[in-house]
């Protein structure tokens, strides 16, 4: 039986979870040219980490996932969200996603936007996300992704 769990990142888990962001983006078979561009995007910091601000879905012990809120203008972003390509499919995503949102509910949160990979999409929209319309990638320029968000639920909703 495989159990999903999902705890705060570690400092020294940085690099690690920076790679899992990589493997999770190359896995939609993004050329070198684009995923060097993403570097930035896709490298996990370790003063958000400090914050409090990621989370780290395991299966079975093992890191599967990482996700991060921050700061977009006058509100919040989900600034990553991967899971590893070994693991998709697994659940780890979904319950990722609502920790996530707990976390965001209790820093007094109530919406997060959500610039997404095209390939992502469709799983912001099981969650409960809703498209609000396009933007400008802010790591590959003249890129345009998908702008969704979702509203923060009360905690005694479920998504």
């Amino acid at each position: 039986m495989t159990e999903i769990t999902v705890r705060p990142a570690r400092r020294e888990e940085a690099e690690s979870l920076s790679a899992l962001c990589h493997r999770s983006k190359a896995h939609w078979g993004y050329d070198k040219r684009f995923m060097e561009f993403s570097r930035d995007a896709l490298t996990v910091d370790p003063e958000r980490i400090a914050g409090g601000w990621v989370l780290v879905a395991e299966l079975d012990g093992v890191p599967a996932g990482v996700a991060a809120i921050g700061p977009d203008g006058d509100g919040f972003e989900i600034d990553q969200f991967f899971t590893d390509p070994d693991m998709m499919g697994k659940g780890v995503g979904a319950r990722l996603f609502v920790a996530l949102l707990d976390l965001a509910r209790a820093r007094g949160i109530e919406r997060l936007s959500i610039l997404s990979d095209p390939n992502a999409a469709g799983f912001y929209e099981r969650m409960g996300a809703r498209h609000v319309g396009s933007a400008p990638s802010d790591a590959v320029p003249g890129r345009t992704l998908p702008l969704l968000e979702i509203v923060v639920p009360p905690s005694n909703a479920s998504i």
